[in-house]
């Protein structure tokens, strides 16, 4: 229902919008007409007026057509501006109020996102923690609770440090650090750490070795992380993940390959956009909150790298991040 709220809204503001357009440019030609008309009666007028047998009667008349095709060339080229003007502002005015629009609604629904992001993973270790208390169990047993609820708050962990990057970076305010990196070992270490968070998932690992890189280790994890829990995410279970790391033609290429839905044509631009996910957030079911591919992005842009995405085969997608070697 809010949903189709919006969508109405958005139909009645760009109705409005563009009638009050058509009504501004119709009262501009019907001035025109107006301005025109007046001339043509002046240039009459004034025509009445000269003496036929006036020696210099040849001399005014030429004046006068000429200050009537100078009025017309004026009211012509003004009108012209002012309808130039009308038009490209109001092309800013109408993208900036979609844009705005959308950012709106992507807010929502982040908010939406966020508190059963937030709640999810409390309300798990709220719940082991209750049960560790209340119930003596077994150590394999025991060991298992502790393991979920340490994967569980390591979410909830991700999640805040995508939230506060996400505000530090956009406000200028994260000096990223410059530092040679083992990025193979970096990979290898994200890769299984979620193999180890995802037992029953197959992760496929090439990352290769000695492969370095000039950059903030916090950053480009979390970059990393990112891409491997999204192909998780919107993959079936039992397909496998495959990552691999490989250095070619002078630029370092990080791959993650899953066996998914895949994306359509049209959004693989709208899924860098912060807050933006696909579908709805009262119908999709993957978690998050739609910072991951964002926050990829900007990581990928202050390393002087570059995040894209392609269709993989038979199906899914395939996201890089290509970066410049040392």
């Amino acid at each position: 229902m809010a949903s189709l709220f919006k969508k109405r809204r958005l139909t009645v503001i760009t109705i409005v919008y563009w009638f009050l357009l058509l009504y501004i440019t119709a009262a501009l030609i019907w001035w025109f007409i107006a301005l025109r008309r007046q001339s043509v009666q002046m240039t009459e007028y004034r025509m009445n007026l000269l003496d036929p047998k006036a020696a210099n009667f040849e001399e005014q008349k030429s004046q006068i057509e000429e200050d009537n095709r100078r009025k017309t060339a004026q009211y012509i080229s003004e009108g012209a501006t002012f309808m130039l003007v009308i038009m490209v502002g109001a092309v800013f005015v109408y993208r900036a109020t979609r844009k705005q629009i959308r950012l709106n609604h992507q807010q929502q629904n982040f908010m939406m996102a966020i508190t059963h992001e937030l709640k999810t993973p409390i309300a798990v270790v709220k719940l082991n923690m209750e049960t560790l208390q209340k119930r003596k169990l077994e150590e394999a047993q025991q060991s298992r609770v502790i393991q979920n609820t340490l994967q569980e708050t390591d979410r909830l962990n991700d999640l805040c440090n995508n939230i506060l990057l996400a505000s530090q970076l956009e406000a200028g305010g994260y000096s990223v650090a410059t530092e040679e990196i083992d990025f193979s070992n970096l990979v290898n270490n994200c890769a299984q750490a979620f193999q180890n968070r995802f037992p029953n998932r197959k992760i496929e690992i090439d990352a290769g070795t000695n492969i370095h890189l000039m950059g903030d280790e916090l950053l480009l994890k979390l970059a990393i992380n990112n891409i491997i829990e999204n192909a998780l995410k919107y993959s079936p279970k039992e397909k496998p993940v495959r990552i691999t790391l490989q250095k070619t033609h002078g630029r370092v290429e990080f791959k993650v390959m899953d066996q998914g839905a895949g994306i359509a044509d049209s959004e693989k631009k709208k899924i860098f956009e912060k807050f933006y996910r696909l579908g709805d957030e009262n119908t999709r079911n993957a978690q998050g909150t739609g910072l991951g591919l964002y926050l990829t992005q900007k990581i990928a842009e202050d390393h002087n790298g570059k995040v894209s995405v392609a269709n993989n085969s038979p199906e899914g997608s395939i996201f890089m991040i290509s970066f410049q070697s040392i």
